[in-house]
């Protein structure tokens, strides 16, 4: 015969209530009660039914994305994948709640986090920015036991349950292998163009990026970095300045978003002009770039696998399951005009 849970709370001398908040990782447990219902779930052999508890409880799992909203391509993308990912959801007692922040705002994402944790959701998923005042918010919310996945962005140190998203030192290692190889033979200098670097991903980019330059193709120059906050006119202005103001540039990484500015300020460039240009995530914009070749390469994130992956982990979180490893690893696709698919 299969263990119960009442098998638990005399194995235990617990209450019934304490064994159901154990299991279902609810707050108001001591530490030490805990334990004892943990030892007599494992000697007992109990296997909790997750989904039939949940359905026999009518359980709806509130999870609360958090999504910078701007003028840029990937992350409208992202957004419409979280619409879809939504209405899909609703079918197995998810709940998704979208809200907006201005994009690379620190303290509106941390006042976000702080009103979102107030609702004592499932779990909450967000683009992380970097910031003080963001991870102290996280901070807040594990510590109120709500679960954290950052999503595209990560934060620094261990304040979120996981992360969705792609290696980004190893993005920026890819595109800095790419550009030395796509320019061999010439010599100049390399910009590069980030949204922010306030955000981690960016960051790690930037930095492995130069790394990889700087010891493997060191005739190159490399440029500070450009910052264009992911927005199309503004990238399109300052990308249009630099090839006003220097003549040597012969490659150039986009490491974040603003890609519709950046390729309408390359094609006013003569083709005998236009740098080595490798770019961030595959949208309607950077296609057509690489069919017209204004762009040589792109490096593409899955958004729908992201979104999904921050479902998986959140929902997991808030069972008290684990989360498998391999199945949430975000892959890096490299495309050229040739293997578009």
């Amino acid at each position: 015969m299969k263990p119960t849970v009442h098998d638990i709370a005399t194995r235990a001398g617990v209450s019934l209530a304490t064994v159901d908040r154990v299991l279902n990782r609810r707050p108001g447990v001591s530490a030490s009660t805990r334990g004892k219902v943990d030892q007599a779930v494992m000697e007992l052999g109990f296997v909790r039914d997750v989904a039939a508890a949940n359905l026999a409880k009518g359980r709806v799992y509130p999870l609360t994305f958090i999504i910078p909203f701007n003028d840029n391509s990937f992350m409208r993308g992202l957004r419409a994948t979280l619409e879809e990912a939504r209405d899909r959801a609703a079918v197995e007692r998810i709940a998704i709640r979208l809200i907006d922040v201005p994009a690379f705002d620190a303290p509106a994402l941390a006042q976000a986090l702080d009103q979102a944790a107030a609702e004592n959701p499932a779990g909450i998923a967000f683009v992380a920015v970097d910031a003080p005042e963001v991870a102290m918010a996280a901070q807040r919310a594990v510590t109120a036991g709500i679960p954290l996945v950052t999503l595209v962005s990560d934060l620094s140190g261990t304040l979120r349950d996981h992360y969705a998203g792609i290696d980004n030192a190893a993005a920026g290692r890819t595109a800095a292998s790419l550009i030395g190889r796509f320019l061999s033979g010439r010599r100049g200098t390399v910009a590069v163009l980030a949204g922010s670097m306030l955000v981690r991903d960016h960051r790690e980019r930037c930095d492995a990026f130069a790394k990889v330059m700087t010891d493997d193709f060191p005739g190159f120059g490399l440029l500070p970095v450009l910052e264009g906050r992911d927005d199309p006119a503004t990238v399109e202005a300052i990308v249009g300045d630099l090839f006003a103001q220097r003549d040597d540039i012969v490659g150039l990484y986009s490491l974040g978003a603003g890609n519709r500015g950046l390729v309408r300020a390359l094609a006013k460039l003569a083709p005998a002009d236009r740098p080595v240009v490798i770019a961030h995530e595959l949208t309607e914009t950077t296609r057509e770039a690489l069919h017209s070749g204004l762009i040589d390469a792109v490096l593409n994130q899955d958004a729908g696998h992201e979104v999904r992956s921050a479902i998986r982990v959140l929902k997991a979180k808030a069972d008290g399951l684990p989360v498998v490893t391999a199945q949430e690893r975000i892959r890096i696709d490299i495309f050229l005009k040739d293997n578009l698919p």
